[in-house]
């Protein structure tokens, strides 16, 4: 069983910086405890499962499986310590103030784009609670038992090609419509294209992220500041940022994307810095100001 100790360069908050990752609390791959978290991916050297503590001032991580060293190796970027907070200035009271709170949140490198992909295709245009359900439901049928200690119990992600193959009408039984069925289909099929953006430069990366019909802007910068590191990522499109961000820095309910991006442009090239640390703080920093919320729907009426 390799192993990794890592000395700690300043404050991490673990499970703040991984939190990014998971897909609700109920995640198969994915699980956070105080600081410590256990993370089922795919590499390609196969199916691995991590083990990442902070003891001390150290970062310790441990892992399994065919693709354990490679999973290793990818611990640093994952857990942020390559994090370049290099000019970023909080601007804002407000800002200055979460980053203090939360400095230790990062902006995580997973390097694992298809894993991010699938994820951000389920959640186009329908609730969070929609596309967990979906995203669990396709993980507990087509992703194996993650390797390593039963007691993780924890399951990979589907294999992409598994996906690929499945005719569109497998994915209703998931909560999908065709549209959102075929878009992963296509995905899958070209998931090795789409792992290559983790060697591109960014403006490329985005580029490729958005070269396939059904995937766009939102799509690639839910995945670029998840699997590519990208401290400058803004889902614009999100039914609810816009309304977070504009009633954090301006005190302004029902912002619309542009507002959000007037409000953020001082902040370039951290501005899904500015908008991790928004979210951090939670519904205690707007009190009773909600965004607003999309209605639930059903897949027979599409």
């Amino acid at each position: 069983m390799p192993t990794l100790r890592i000395p700690i360069d300043g404050p991490l908050d673990l499970a703040g910086t991984l939190a990014l990752l998971r897909r609700g609390y109920g995640d198969p791959t994915l699980r956070l405890t105080g600081q410590r978290c256990w993370r089922a991916t795919r590499t390609v050297d196969g199916p691995a499962t991590l083990a990442i503590e902070i003891r001390g001032a150290s970062l310790v991580a441990e892992a399994w499986g065919p693709g354990a060293e490679r999973a290793l190796a990818s611990v640093p970027d994952l857990v942020g310590l390559n994090d370049d907070r290099t000019g970023f200035a909080a601007r804002h009271r407000v800002i200055a103030e979460l980053d203090r709170r939360f400095r230790g949140i990062r902006i995580p490198r997973s390097g694992a784009v298809f894993e991010s992909l699938l994820p951000g295709i389920l959640e186009q245009k329908v609730t969070g609670e929609e596309a967990r359900r979906s995203f669990r439901g396709l993980v507990r049928a087509f992703g194996e038992p993650a390797p390593g200690p039963e007691a993780f119990r924890l399951r990979l992600p589907p294999d992409p090609r598994r996906l690929a193959a499945l005719p569109y009408y497998a994915y209703h039984a998931f909560g999908l419509e065709r549209r959102r069925a075929d878009v992963i289909r296509r995905a899958a099929g070209r998931a090795a294209w789409f792992e290559a953006t983790v060697e591109l430069p960014l403006p490329e990366a985005y580029r490729r992220l958005t070269a396939l019909p059904g995937l766009g802007p939102w799509t690639a910068a839910e995945v670029a500041v998840r699997a590519l590191g990208d401290a400058d990522a803004v889902s614009v499109g999100d039914y609810h940022l816009p309304s977070l961000v504009g009633s954090v820095l301006a005190g302004e309910g029902g912002a619309d994307d542009a507002r959000m991006l007037e409000l953020l442009e001082p902040y370039r090239p951290h501005r899904a810095r500015v908008i991790r640390l928004i979210e951090a703080a939670g519904s205690a920093l707007w009190g009773e100001r909600r965004a607003p919320r999309m209605a639930l729907r059903r897949i027979e009426s599409i």
